[in-house]
């Protein structure tokens, strides 16, 4: 392929991935689903595409999208709302995860024969709902508060819970000391530092920001703090991942502080409301183009015949995680505050997996070799399976909903009232 039809086709996947999720509220197909056809059709089914020039920059490309999206997401969220729903949230992120990572290492278990720490690994990639797909998902289905802030929490916590989950359980491998114990306090450990790091990031630029902002290209200069933090993050041991959804939430929440307040340590004001829409502008877009490419990518690079041989893990697996969420909704719900039936027919099935899961699969298998051979092949079917879920959920959903009275009648019917 030439250069003229390499470009050719990056315009055309652009457009098709604009089209599939403008479409989704009548076709309810997310539009990862289209993505990941297409990159099977250029890549293993058509052979326009190697796999091999793409894989050393698969990991990257992910690791990029996902930092644009949780910060994305840290920008998109209100932290009144968050707090108010936070426990919710956190509840079903947590029950959820718990519960996938060990019910799919159980299969893993009686299926492949691993022992204790590999089977947790297969179960930790596979284990957390993508942010990646919840938040547009969410955008496109019209869900309001306070469902839609708390599947962003739960969605924006297992991807942390299920970066650090992975890094601690890899690196069990050459550290010594009590699993239970050691595991936990690396968990916290890593989250606390993450998150105090990330807020004392967050304010400092939010000061900086009012001035930076009459330059041109500081939407760009935000976005190279983004990655400064992300990577001395990581350099230090901790989430890099979750200081970037602090830092968006730090600085899309900083001026609701009173000013005198910060006035005591910060002589700037912070940063104005059409500061951070331009923000959340501009890496929305950047987040739908690198998004777009690593999903195609994906689809271009996977062996799917990774899966043959492994049907009964494939299932065991995708059972495991229906029957995790089932019972994360049903024993997290009494914390949600009001919350219809329809609102948890959505609950039920929006738990799709996605960039972080691809990520997470292709990086444990860097790491531990050809013992996880089939992962990126499950990984993928887990990503195809769980976005036809949410189609499946979106509908069923759709029919709970309460019809919508005609305007005409409903203003007939208040004027009989009123008389």
């Amino acid at each position: 392929m030439n250069a003229t039809s390499f470009l050719a086709v990056l315009g055309g996947l652009l457009a098709l991935a604009f089209v599939a999720n403008r479409l989704f509220r009548l076709t309810r197909v997310p539009d990862v689903i289209v993505l990941l056809a297409v990159g099977l059709f250029l890549g293993p089914v058509s052979g326009w595409l190697q796999p091999a020039p793409f894989r050393p920059i698969t990991d990257t490309l992910g690791t990029l999208a996902l930092i644009l999206i949780l910060f994305e997401g840290g920008l998109d969220l209100n932290l009144r709302d968050t707090l108010r729903h936070f426990p919710g949230g956190v509840l079903l992120a947590t029950l959820g995860y718990v519960l996938s990572v060990g019910l799919v290492a159980l299969v893993v278990w009686e299926r492949r024969q691993f022992t204790l720490v590999p089977a947790l690994l297969v179960g930790a990639a596979l284990g957390c709902t993508s942010s990646s797909i919840v938040l547009p998902v969410l955008q496109q289905m019209g869900i309001r508060d306070p469902l839609r802030v708390i599947l962003l929490i739960d969605s924006s916590l297992g991807d942390v819970l299920a970066v650090t989950t992975v890094s601690v359980l890899l690196d069990f491998g050459t550290n010594s000391g009590p699993f239970v114990g050691g595991f936990l306090g690396r968990v916290t450990l890593k989250m606390m530092a993450s998150v105090a790091a990330a807020i004392l990031a967050g304010m400092l630029w939010s000061r900086v920001l009012p001035v930076l902002s009459e330059e041109r290209f500081w939407q760009a200069v935000t976005f190279s703090v983004v990655l400064l933090l992300y990577a001395s993050t990581e350099a230090f041991g901790h989430s890099g991942l979750l200081a970037v959804l602090a830092f968006g939430l730090t600085l899309a929440n900083v001026r609701r502080i009173d000013p005198h307040l910060l006035g005591l340590f910060f002589a700037v004001q912070p940063s104005s409301k059409e500061h951070h829409v331009e923000l959340l502008a501009f890496y929305s877009e950047v987040a739908f183009l690198v998004r777009t490419f690593f999903f195609v990518l994906l689809g271009v690079v996977v062996d799917v015949r990774g899966l043959k041989g492994h049907a009964w893990l494939t299932l065991g697996s995708l059972g495991a995680l229906v029957v995790a969420r089932a019972a994360a909704v049903r024993a997290s719900r009494w914390s949600w505050g009001e919350i219809g039936p329809r609102d948890r027919e959505i609950a039920l099935w929006v738990f799709p997996r996605g960039l972080i899961t691809a990520v997470l699969a292709i990086q444990v298998l860097n790491v531990r070799g050809s013992q996880f051979d089939f992962l990126p092949a499950l990984a993928f079917a887990t990503i195809v399976v769980t976005n036809i879920l949410v189609i499946f959920g979106s509908i069923r959903a759709k029919r709970r909903q309460p019809p919508q009275r005609e305007p005409a009648l409903a203003k007939e019917e208040t004027g009989v009232m009123s008389s």
